[in-house]
């Protein structure tokens, strides 16, 4: 999950540096929500292991 964050956010920052600002903003909106959903998945991950 954590690479396919870093893969749209490498995409969002090419397609501004290009100019592309409609795929920029998507790309960076599907980092921001991998990257929750990430860190949802580690802090469950987390605390099922603890108990």
């Amino acid at each position: 999950m954590l690479h396919y964050t870093l893969v749209f956010l490498v995409v969002a920052i090419l397609a501004g540096i290009l100019g592309f600002g409609g795929i920029a903003g998507t790309a960076a909106q599907i980092a921001k929500i991998c990257f929750l959903i990430f860190l949802v998945l580690a802090v469950l991950s987390f605390l099922k292991k603890k108990s």
